[in-house]
């Protein structure tokens, strides 16, 4: 099953620390290159996210975003600065005498900056919500470049059937050919009026057939259509594979295209370059 690389997936978890959200977006790229855009208190996650999305993902250019939003209904634990309240309890002994009356609240110490630390997320229960979430992400993902790498396999495959039917059609014409050839070669010796060694005409005009043969490029560009079915089957990144194999489906075209004699090979080689970009176009887009 071959895969897209342009696709888009974005999934959210409901933590002990509140809602945490990623988005992955994707377009083509020769290699895997992957940008991540995570705050501060998920800079940690960035060596997992990395390790996962290299272990499902093989090229690409990927941004990835992470977020977490607080839930204002979670109950978050307190942690008291216990340095910081001793330091005011300090304070406060040291101004006792010139301020009899000084009075504080108990919110408004809580208040006071430093007085409540952050306890923040466990790192390692973080971690564990942030892998189930990548897997999440990453399998709805990998679903989108699969349904669209579906389509583009489809569009291939049209392609490699119209080049099947230019294949056939210049092997069902090369039997006429090469009669016409053996033909105007007669005709051109017969108009010179001079006596030819039947001998050397045949060799002549089989060196000749020889040089316009295209039955071995046509053998190869079959070759290529059925390499380029069982590319598409493979349950791994193929597009280089298939960028590849295009350069031989062209070599074989421009080779045809050389050796015409007829306009009819002339302009089947046109079409094959034609549908041959064409699938060029789609492999670009294939993982």
């Amino acid at each position: 099953m071959i895969r897209s690389m342009t696709a888009f997936a974005a999934v959210e978890r409901t933590t002990p620390f509140g809602t945490l959200a990623a988005e992955l977006r994707a377009v083509n790229h020769r290699y895997l290159e992957l940008a991540l855009r995570l705050p501060d208190e998920l800079r940690v996650l960035e060596p997992l996210l990395r390790e996962k999305i290299a272990a499902k993902v093989a090229r690409g250019k990927l941004d990835v975003g992470l977020r977490l939003r607080s839930n204002s209904d979670a109950l978050r634990p307190i942690a008291v600065n216990e340095a910081r309240l001793n330091q005011l309890a300090e304070l406060r002994t040291q101004l006792d005498a010139r301020f009899p009356n000084l009075a504080c609240g108990f919110t408004e110490l809580l208040a006071f900056p430093g007085v409540l630390a952050d306890a923040g997320a466990d790192p390692d229960v973080l971690r564990a919500e942030a892998a189930h979430l990548a897997d999440a992400l990453l399998a709805d993902f990998l679903a989108h470049r699969e349904r669209e790498g579906r389509a583009l396999a489809a569009l291939i495959e049209d392609r490699l059937v119209a080049i099947e039917g230019i294949i056939a059609e210049v092997r069902a014409v090369l039997p006429e050919l090469r009669s016409a050839m053996r033909r105007r070669i007669e005709t051109r010796f017969g108009e010179l009026k001079v006596e030819v060694d039947p001998a050397r005409m045949e060799q002549e005009l089989v060196l000749l057939l020889q040089r316009a043969d295209v039955d071995e490029e046509l053998d190869r560009l079959a070759t290529h259509v059925a390499e380029a079915r069982h590319s598409l089957k493979r349950g791994e990144a193929v597009g280089r594979r298939l960028d590849f194999l295009l350069q031989e489906f062209n070599r074989e075209a421009n080779t045809l295209g050389s050796k015409a004699v007829d306009a009819r090979l002339t302009q089947a080689s046109v079409e094959l370059k034609v549908l041959i970009e064409q699938i060029r176009e789609q492999v670009q887009n294939i993982e």
